[in-house]
């Protein structure tokens, strides 16, 4: 807490560490040190969350039995728990305006306690539960983090400051699968030494919060307004709520939830690769490789891409890429370099949407309510794709997995078409603090 809290006492203490330096003559840096140090954060989370995401569908298909149907359901779990927790997340590391670190905290606290409960965890029930509680603290941290690294940021760098994060974040979910691979080579109870390995660097990656993250972030002097001649209340809930009336957040908030109904969960995704492509059992977890790689080498030219042009238009040309991926997964087209086809598109996917559209969100919310408003937007697209899950799973189990690829494949070409029309026109320049009643 020491090495933290030193750059954060007072107010000049915590501008100096977790903004830009705008005196005169001096350049203000694109990627403040906030920003990398909730990188190492994530880095160092993912390793630990990718390793058992890696194992985790061959675990319970094959090593519990579970149907797609119920994979679907713990899947759906990943995505709409931390959803429903996200937006009070947002909430609480808004009020009092230097809470993001605590919540942010708890929430990575909840989810490295989670790992070592994956060992007793061998039914349905009970790895649901363990599950819900790890989910809910990623949904605990997401926003607080993007509001952070939002915070620390100018508004023309947000998309490379975001994009720096995800190369980051990225470099952990590249780990992680291989740290996953290496351990079921070498161990005889391969999933509980899974599961003990991810427990011990989760714990690693609370303590690079509490010791190198500041602990209040402000926004940088470029965005910054005097104050109010009286105190401001700190955000309310309601107001939360209200961001949605911000025409720019709401158009965002739609469209994010609409392509998220029709994005298939990475999971499906990997097992649809590795039975069309008849890989054996113990390269399932380098299939998530391809993915981060391909994220990892992406993610900060395309953020910073995305700073020059529209945010919008790339969000939504990465899941064109995206449809082109599944229409690879359903051609006659198989093989390894088909695999690695899918595999490189998936991670230009991501690396054109999930950092640009937090830099986007960004641009549309009041400094003060960060947290609210990439909660909002967060939590729409988190349980759209929590609804895609159960029903793909149910569309599995019912027609097998390339039909139910097939109809989710034309919706998502659907939902691109009306996201076009409802994003045209639309303003990317950052809004006011003023917020509609």
């Amino acid at each position: 807490m020491y090495l933290a809290d030193s750059r954060s006492t007072g107010s000049r203490g915590t501008e100096a560490a977790a903004v830009p330096d705008t005196r005169p003559g001096r350049r203000p840096a694109a990627v403040p040190t906030t920003v990398l140090a909730l990188g190492a954060v994530s880095l160092i989370t993912d390793v630990s969350s990718e390793m058992v995401t890696a194992v985790l569908p061959l675990y319970v298909v094959a090593g519990l039995g579970l149907t797609p149907l119920g994979f679907g359901l713990l899947d759906g779990i990943n995505n709409g728990v931390g959803a429903l927790v996200r937006l009070a997340g947002g909430h609480l590391a808004d009020r009092g305006g230097r809470r993001h670190k605590v919540v942010a905290g708890l929430g990575y606290g909840l989810s490295a306690l989670c790992k070592p409960l994956l060992l007793l965890a061998h039914t349905l029930p009970v790895l649901s539960a363990v599950l819900a509680v790890d989910r809910t603290g990623k949904g605990l941290r997401t926003a607080p983090r993007d509001a952070m690294i939002s915070l620390a940021t100018e508004p023309a760098h947000r998309g490379r400051a975001f994009g720096v994060h995800r190369a980051m974040d990225t470099t952990g979910a590249l780990l992680g699968p291989l740290v996953a691979f290496a351990v079921l080579r070498a161990t005889v109870d391969g999933y509980d030494a899974v599961f003990a390995v991810s427990g011990c660097v989760a714990v690693l990656g609370v303590l690079v919060l509490v010791l190198f993250v500041p602990r209040g972030i402000d926004a940088p002097a470029a965005v910054r307004r005097p104050p109010p001649p009286e105190p401001v209340h700190p955000p309310r809930l309601r107001e939360a709520i209200g961001l949605l009336r911000l025409p720019e957040l709401r158009r965002l908030t739609v469209c994010a939830a609409l392509l998220g109904l029709t994005t298939v969960s990475d999971s499906f995704l990997y097992l649809l690769l590795q039975r069309a492509g008849n890989l054996p059992a113990h390269l399932f977890p380098l299939l998530p490789l391809g993915t981060a790689a391909c994220f990892l080498l992406l993610a900060v030219p395309l953020g910073a891409l995305a700073d020059r042009v529209s945010r919008r238009r790339l969000f939504l040309a990465g899941h064109g890429v995206l449809l082109l991926g599944y229409g690879l997964v359903l051609s006659p087209w198989h093989g390894l370099p088909a695999v690695i086809a899918v595999l490189v598109l998936h991670g230009t996917f991501y690396a054109a949407t999930d950092g640009v559209l937090a830099a986007a969100t960004a641009a549309a919310v009041p400094a003060r309510q960060q947290g609210a408003g990439q909660a909002l937007v967060g939590t729409g697209q988190a349980l759209a794709r929590f609804a895609c899950s159960l029903a793909f799973g149910a569309a599995w189990s019912l027609w097998g997995g390339r039909s139910a690829l097939a109809v989710t494949a034309a919706a998502l070409a659907v939902s691109a078409v009306v996201a076009v029309f409802v994003l045209r026109g639309t303003d990317e320049t950052p809004t006011t603090d003023e917020v509609p009643a």
